[in-house]
């Protein structure tokens, strides 16, 4: 026999890579994208960094299943995520509360579930907040652009929202459950006013000092255009006059005041330019709540002030 016999006659299944895990959508709910760390550093080239709404909660979800904090999570609004696995895995839900189901039945502990392969977790409306986000064992595989797997809802950049019936491949689990404690996932989400601490400028000196206090006694509420690029609120109008700047750097959590006066507050898919002033910046901390506000939602702001020694 000869070698190229021998070569010809060799199983061609033996050679076969097994099967990737993988994760099937059943249900996407209202919305469901997919988040990881972001994409920043790229601001000159006019992308914003994107990422969770919420970090807080997609890195706690990632920290229950032994993930790397800025691991690929789905961030889901509204609730209504159904999904399943071909392999037994840890899933971690965290973000607003909501009622859990595998196979229907209610899970007990919600904000970490070993699910077994072909069983069904569904994910219900949120009790309080509006944003869940589900972590798997291992973290979702997607494809990457400019570094990174981030649906941007304002450029189009990344993965389009999830549909019935898509697929991911997951990458290797841990062997152990990490020693994270559950109740860190029950923690602080808005079922009345949110407060949001601020720190002034850079263009606060274009407001004058009626409208500055304005800003900081006012319940705004969170209007319904609201969206991952930023939270419209409305309320009594500042007024910003005839305002003539030209496009400026804008940061996460900045208050942009429009020409209708009424704050917009800056979130994960902001624009990294604009025209219009901003009287403010929001601490980063205060923003995970802030992307937890339903429509409806009271919002009032507090000056921050830092304190050296």
């Amino acid at each position: 026999m000869t070698l190229t016999e021998t070569v010809s006659r060799v199983d061609p299944l033996s050679s076969m890579q097994p099967l990737a895990s993988r994760v099937r959508i059943c249900d996407p709910g209202a919305s469901t994208t997919i988040q990881d760390g972001g994409r920043a550093g790229y601001a000159h080239l006019g992308i914003t960094a994107s990422g969770p709404v919420d970090r807080a909660a997609a890195h706690l979800a990632n920290r229950l299943t032994g993930n790397a904090e800025d691991a690929a999570v789905f961030e889901n609004l509204f609730g209504g995520l159904t999904l399943d696995l071909t392999e037994s895995r840890y899933v971690a839900v965290t973000g607003a509360p909501v009622e859990v189901r595998v196979d229907g039945r209610v899970v007990r502990e919600p904000e970490r579930v070993f699910l077994r392969a072909g069983q069904r977790l569904s994910v219900g409306r949120p009790t309080a907040g509006i944003r869940v986000y589900v972590s798997v064992a291992g973290g979702v595989r997607a494809e990457k652009t400019f570094g990174s797997a981030s649906t941007d809802a304002l450029s189009g950049l990344g993965p389009r929202p999830l549909t019935a019936g898509d697929e991911f491949e997951l990458s290797a689990a841990t062997d152990e459950v990490p020693d994270v404690p559950l109740e860190l996932a029950r923690s602080r989400y808005p079922n009345g006013t949110v407060d949001l601490r601020f720190r002034w400028g850079p263009r606060d000196s274009l407001f004058d000092l009626k409208d500055r206090q304005s800003l900081m006694s006012t319940r705004w509420t969170v209007g319904s255009n609201s969206n991952r690029v930023g939270v419209r609120l409305a309320g009594p109008p500042l007024a910003i006059g005839s305002v003539d700047l030209r496009s400026e750097g804008m940061a996460l959590g900045a208050i942009q005041v429009p020409p209708s006066g009424e704050p917009i507050i800056f979130l994960a898919d902001h624009p990294v330019t604009g025209g219009y002033p901003v009287i403010g910046v929001v601490t980063e901390d205060d923003l995970d709540l802030l992307g937890q506000a339903a429509v409806g939602s009271s919002v009032r702001f507090s000056e921050l002030y830092d304190k050296f020694p």
